[in-house]
């Protein structure tokens, strides 16, 4: 009923950039929060960045100053700028929505995954 599609992982220098978009679509009356998280190889998926309806956020430590997430609620999309990108920020990244939906509940939804790799 609800897709959440990722768009602009790859390959990247570090140092570089890269930006990811996460779009939802489907039966959404509201969404309230979005975030993104990731999953490095032979470790547990761990909370990246998160932003609120009304624009609050908030970031793990190793992130912060380095990637800042946004979102355009008008799209239902949710973006992560990363700069100065490092070796150790490679693993598959999720997008995550919190959201009212059918029946006006609460559900839970995660995106495909994209693999960012940032090579040194």
């Amino acid at each position: 009923q609800v897709q959440l599609v990722e768009s602009g992982g790859g390959l990247v220098q570090a140092g570089g950039s890269l930006r990811l978009s996460c779009a939802a679509s489907g039966k959404i009356f509201s969404i309230n929060s979005m975030g993104w998280y990731r999953q490095a190889p032979g470790k547990q998926r761990e909370l990246v960045a998160t932003i609120t309806a009304s624009g609050d956020t908030n970031y793990v430590d190793s992130v912060k100053g380095r990637f800042t997430i946004s979102r355009d609620n008008a799209k239902n999309t949710v973006y992560l700028q990363m700069s100065s990108l490092k070796p150790e920020d490679t693993a598959v990244y999720y997008c995550n929505a919190d959201l009212v939906g059918i029946g006006f509940y609460t559900y839970n939804y995660w995106g495909q995954g994209t693999q960012i790799t940032v090579s040194s």
